[in-house]
């Protein structure tokens, strides 16, 4: 049977269903009312709220509006929720080109530079010129590339300065003073029960208001009295009168402070202010305050743009004190916000001039810092880098002039491991100093800022090693000259256990001798020129003993003959440097063979060998004076020593190896005893070659 269907319900249904629509409507237009006033996270729980209502295919391309907003929104919050809602958006068709851009932008935030590159790809089918989608294909392209030679700048997390669930960034050193610096945070303060009032969270980021915070070190290195700055729009007091503002009828927005910067003296703080007026936030502007008495005066707003809708704020003051950089997205910009300058004249603040398009891009740079040198630091999301935001520097550069700010720079990605794919800003130096903070919210899955310290190590070039005997034991009363020419001249004694270890000074070339008492010297030679980092050398010394033969155990000849194999050359090349080493000595080189054979064959054989040897040193400079070549044959079978018995344990020590002890011995056995006898040597035979 088929059912009835009773009209006035359907009808009512209708209405509802259509009542139902334009509720959503409402609250995304109440949603798009507070993202276009800068209340992202407000917004954000409004477009999620909507999202999962939007269902009809009426509605679809509302909902891809929808979620583009809430990847907006949570992609400035510094969530990585960003890159879903954006893929959303894209699956929904979103009309506008920009998703692909902020797709790849939020995937690249999160390392995921393969599939940032395809979005960034995409994007640029509709907007091929565009720069920033660009440099996102450049920097997916290299960034492997990049993190495979960091600076040699060391990172680490200041944790003496963090706050849990709490974002800790911009700081600065008051003035010259580097064991005072202030930063901005929004770490909750600890107050009695009775006291503890709750503070209304910022519509624009879900958590607690900013403000400025300082912060001393202590003899032992620590930084410690981490407290609100005394005397500024951050009290208690004044945020309990905004709440209860009569004018803004008790829904204030909480004033929000931070970044801040000095003048060299420290009197001087210039910060980011943005204190709402009548319950509306109407934009950051840059305040002063002057220290006395411990505390600081109430602030007092600078006043750079006529117009005061503009926005100011993230102030850098030069050394002299005469030039403000700022950030601002004043109109005659490139894009988002710029970094700014005006110049004080001693009573007033010039107009101020965009940096120009060699610092500015179309996306965002903040953050700016000006050290004494003329140094420029910021951070850009515009120029090729790993993610989000990172640190650049620029240096002058006048052959590179723009006309509008008069003056050139040549920009420069200050990498890893300064650099991450998360956010990277807001670096302050210790005076001169290659040293100092910066922020970062890398690996923090909830997106908290937190301070880093950074400094640049002295590079240290070190040579270290062993002084040995031929058998490879230490010679411990041996001794290390080096000779430098940039006038070093050290000799250093080796320690028991024979080793060695000796600073050396960069862009030097050394000569070093290794020398002891019975043993032949021998010298090596190394240099730091041109090193950009740190380096250490190994360096060992094998010392020939000057009283007894000494076995080359590298020289070979052909089966039965006299002729010098190839494989001889290392071996031949390492007597050339002894002899030239050690040019007052004169050697007997002896070849020797085995007792199978004739003996007289084997003397022959041996004597040519031996000559084949001191032809080869005289053809490669060696006097020939200075040579006597000997063909032993047979007649001196090698005596064991220590280190022969430890590497074949049959052979006893001080053991002749005859052809009778070899003979008794398993066949394996005979032909290492044999191998052995088949050798070279040579010894000294004077230490005074023209000397007198």
């Amino acid at each position: 049977m088929i059912k009835r269907i009773n009209i006035p319900i359907l009808a009512l249904c209708s209405v509802l269903l259509v009542l139902s629509g334009c509720s959503i409507q409402k609250r995304v237009k109440k949603a798009d009312k507070k993202f276009d006033i800068g209340e992202y996270y407000d917004a954000a729980q409004i477009y999620k709220q909507c999202y999962g209502r939007l269902n009809s295919k009426k509605q679809r391309e509302l909902k891809a509006h929808v979620s583009f907003r809430q990847g907006e929104c949570l992609r400035i919050l510094n969530d990585p929720k960003a890159v879903s809602a954006y893929n959303n958006a894209i699956k929904l068709k979103y009309q506008d080109s920009t998703v692909y851009l902020r797709y790849a932008e939020s995937l690249m935030y999160q390392g995921k530079y393969k599939e940032a590159e395809k979005a960034f790809r995409t994007y640029l089918e509709w907007q091929p010129d565009h720069y920033r989608a660009q440099a996102g294909v450049y920097a997916c392209q290299n960034v492997a590339e990049w993190k495979k030679t960091p600076s040699r700048y060391k990172v680490q997390l200041s944790k003496d300065l963090a706050a849990k669930r709490a974002s800790t960034f911009a700081p600065a050193y008051v003035g010259d003073n580097t064991d005072a610096l202030m930063f901005t945070s929004n770490r909750q303060e600890r107050t009695k029960a009775k006291e503890k009032k709750t503070q209304r969270p910022s519509p624009v980021t879900g958590q607690q208001m900013f403000r400025i915070y300082s912060a001393r070190k202590n003899a032992s290195g620590k930084w410690e009295d981490i407290a609100p700055a005394e005397g500024l729009y951050n009290s208690d007091a004044e945020s309990e009168k905004a709440e209860n503002d009569s004018t803004s009828g008790g829904k204030a927005l909480p004033a929000e402070m931070g970044v801040c910067c000095f003048s060299k003296d420290g009197k001087t703080m210039y910060f980011t202010y943005s204190r709402p007026v009548n319950g509306q936030d109407l934009g950051a502007k840059i305040y002063t305050s002057t220290r006395a008495s411990g505390e600081w005066s109430e602030p007092q707003e600078l006043t750079l743009f006529q117009d005061s809708s503009i926005t100011c704020g993230h102030p850098a003051l030069n050394a002299s004190g005469d030039t403000l950089y700022f950030v601002s997205d004043a109109p005659g910009g490139y894009g988002g916000k710029d970094i700014w300058f005006a110049e004080y004249d001693g009573t007033t603040w010039s107009i101020p001039v965009n940096l120009g398009p060699q610092i500015n891009t179309s996306g965002e740079e903040l953050y700016p810092t000006i050290r004494s040198n003329g140094v420029l630091y910021f951070s850009s999301t515009g120029h090729p880098g790993y993610g989000g935001l990172d640190i650049f520097k620029a240096e002058r550069d006048t052959a590179a002039i723009d006309s509008l700010s008069g003056m050139g720079w040549a920009v420069y990605n200050m990498g890893a491991p300064f650099n991450s794919n998360g956010d990277d800003f807001g670096i302050t130096f210790a005076g001169e100093e290659e040293k100092g903070f910066f922020s970062s919210n890398r690996g923090d899955r909830k997106g908290f800022d937190k301070l880093y310290s950074f400094v640049l190590p002295e590079m240290e070039f070190i040579v270290e090693g062993s002084v040995l005997d031929n058998n490879g034991e230490p010679i411990a009363d041996a001794a290390i000259r080096l000779v430098g020419n940039n006038g070093t001249n050290t000799k250093l004694q080796v320690r028991r256990d024979g080793t060695y270890k000796i600073k050396l000074q960069r862009d030097t070339k050394y000569v070093m001798l290794g020398a002891a008492r019975g043993y032949l010297n021998q010298k090596q030679e190394l240099n730091t020129l041109g090193l950009k980092d740190s380096k250490t050398y190994t360096q060992d010394f094998v010392l020939s003993p000057i009283s007894k033969p000494v076995t080359m155990d590298n020289i070979f000849y052909e089966f039965g003959k006299w002729d010098l194999t190839p494989a001889s050359e290392e071996g031949l090349s390492a007597l050339v440097k002894l002899l030239n080493d050690n040019p007052n000595i004169t050697i007997e080189l002896s070849a020797h063979t085995d007792y199978v054979g004739n003996d007289a064959a084997n003397k022959e054989l041996s004597a040519k060998r031996a000559q084949s040897v001191v032809n080869y040193l005289i053809q490669h400079g060696i006097e020939r004076e200075r040579l006597t070549p000997v063909g032993y044959g047979e007649e001196k079978p090698v005596i064991a020593d220590a280190a022969l018995h430890d590497k074949y344990k049959f052979i006893p020590v001080e053991q002749e190896l005859t052809e009778e002890f070899i003979t008794g011995l398993l066949a394996e056995q005979q032909e290492i005893c044999n191998q052995t006898n088949r050798r070279t040597e040579f010894k000294v035979l004077r230490t005074t070659y023209k000397l007198y």
